[in-house]
């Protein structure tokens, strides 16, 4: 099960962990470029404009998701999904635990 666009030298699941990490910062690139168009001129606009962007991020993730595991055929999937989960976290920890 080797796929066309792998280069030899890189393991199998070295793609899917990377695919699993991408689908996250892809999604949180989305929920930035949302957020930044938002408008935020009150409470009501910058609450608005966050859902709208967490929105956003939720359809990216399942669309990126169900891209890369109908496409990429021969993924590593707990691979995969434990590098998603891992960046999730990290982003969430990241949120939480800012140093000002």
């Amino acid at each position: 099960s080797t796929c066309r666009i792998r280069p030899a030298c890189c393991p199998i699941w070295a793609h899917s962990a990377a695919l699993g990490g991408g689908v996250n910062i892809c999604a949180s690139l989305g929920f930035a470029v949302a957020a930044s168009l938002g408008a935020a001129d009150s409470a009501a606009g910058t609450l608005l404009a966050a859902l709208r962007a967490e929105t956003i991020k939720i359809g990216l993730v399942v669309i990126l998701l169900w891209l890369v595991l109908t496409i990429y055929k021969s993924i590593v999937v707990a691979v995969f999904m434990g590098s998603f989960v891992v960046t999730v976290l990290i982003f969430a920890m990241g949120f939480l635990f800012r140093d000002y």
